[in-house]
């Protein structure tokens, strides 16, 4: 099977039916095909598979003021945890998505989200230390297989939407991380650690979905028909292969400031609202649920938004836009902390499905190397910036970690040494709507 098989560029068919091939131009251009060149059935079970996997591995960070107390763990310790899971995902998923830009391997889906359910059930007998750490790592593992192929999937479903494609995927993963704090705070919290287990119901039931999905994989890679590969016109080609690097590179370093700074509240957000505004586990917990809800919602958003006016300009809000709030966040009182919050997550989360489309019009026939390079990079920095931050917080206190962490967005300014491969006659360092 050769890889121009299953370009973007084919013709899909969704679960019933079939759908008609996108018409479409160049990179970052609003859709003409309409709604009926995207397979949304398809998108949609993505989205709900996504939702159960980052659902039970957002249980790992959830349980984190548990697994402190039960195992009188310190700052570092908790963030080698989340290294352990996040460093196994960065680690295999580049290596998976290349392997399987060659090799598409539509059922690997399903194999994937078997790791998550064994890692799972792993960590809910976990007794010591070093077993938890081997859960993680197992969590993490099924993440570097689902990550790289359900992005490709996505892709082939968008029918050439493709930032709407890679909202919509990215909506499930980020509303199931906003749910796994309460799922921690009122069904683990009570009942203890062994409970778990029972979310392997619902790695049971997106085994059976990603199988089905697999099938539909199969049957549309089999019937595509390539149309020539879309790159954003020729601009991928004409910047030359040292560009195109420079500018993956430019696209890692937003990547870091903005996932380094939501490590920040993903991982240690509970305990600085007990720390400074001294609240009980579970009312912490929800108010991370509030956080981690305005993620979706700005993920949601950044994919259909960049499909109307291009990458660029999300890019540059998605990170520099978020700097105001960053700073003024150390120093507020508990309602504005969570206004600053809720802002902070629309803004940053809008930015990922922007720079990973660019990176995939950037690198055109990559699409398994490019998404699972940079979800390996989002898993990966992450799981770096808490190690580092949880280490930070034991030396300094956790409310210096905010203060630091506040100056991040200013690595936004980077975009402006981005090329414009999006068309237009203005700079593509300069925000603008296109005609």
């Amino acid at each position: 099977m050769s890889q121009t098989a299953l370009d973007p560029q084919t013709r899909p068919e969704p679960m019933t039916g079939s759908v008609p091939p996108p018409e479409q131009g160049g990179a970052g251009s609003g859709p003409t095909g309409g709604s009926e060149g995207t397979a949304f059935a398809v998108l949609l079970s993505l989205s709900l598979c996504h939702l159960l996997n980052d659902m039970m591995q957002s249980l790992v960070p959830a349980l984190y003021p548990i697994l402190k107390a039960n195992y009188a763990l310190d700052f570092g310790q908790i963030g080698l945890i989340t290294l352990a899971f996040q460093f196994t995902a960065s680690l295999l998923q580049p290596l998976v998505g290349a392997y399987t830009d060659r090799h598409p391997m539509p059922y690997s889906l399903t194999i994937g989200m078997g790791s998550t359910l064994v890692g799972l059930l792993v960590l809910s007998q976990a007794s010591s230390y070093p077993v938890i750490l081997l859960a993680a790592a197992l969590i993490g593992m099924g993440s570097s297989v689902f990550h790289p192929e359900s992005s490709r999937v996505a892709r082939l479903a968008s029918g050439g939407r493709y930032g709407l494609a890679q909202s919509l995927f990215q909506m499930g993963g980020n509303f199931g991380q906003a749910i796994g704090p309460l799922l921690a705070a009122f069904i683990v919290a009570p009942r203890g650690q062994g409970s778990i287990a029972w979310f392997s119901g619902a790695a049971l039931l997106g085994m059976l979905v990603l199988f089905r999905i697999g099938a539909w994989y199969v049957r549309n890679r089999q019937r595509a028909m390539p149309r020539g590969r879309r790159s954003g016109g020729n601009a991928p080609a004409a910047l030359g292969r040292n560009r195109v690097l420079f500018a993956i590179g430019v696209l890692v370093m937003l990547l870091f400031s903005k996932n380094v700074y939501t490590a920040s509240l993903s991982s240690y957000y509970t305990f600085y609202l007990i720390h400074r505004f001294d609240l009980s586990v579970q009312t912490a917990q929800v108010l991370l649920f509030v956080y981690l809800a305005s993620v979706v919602v700005g993920g949601l958003a950044g994919g259909a938004i960049g499909d109307r006016i291009g990458r660029l300009p999300v890019i540059w809000f998605s990170i520099l836009g978020a700097l105001p709030f960053t700073l003024a966040l150390p120093y507020v009182g508990l309602v504005p902390t969570v206004v600053l919050t809720v802002l902070i997550g629309l803004i940053m989360s809008s930015s990922f499905s922007a720079i990973l489309v660019y990176a995939q019009d950037l690198m055109p026939g990559k699409v398994g190397l490019v998404a699972g390079l940079f979800f390996g990079l989002s898993f990966g920095l992450g799981g770096l910036g808490a190690a580092g931050l949880g280490e930070l917080a034991d030396m300094v206190g956790i409310d210096a970690v905010y203060r630091i962490c506040s100056f991040l967005p200013f690595l936004g300014l980077l975009t402006a040494l981005l090329p414009n491969i999006e068309g237009g006659r203005l700079p593509g360092w300069l925000l603008r709507r296109r005609a």
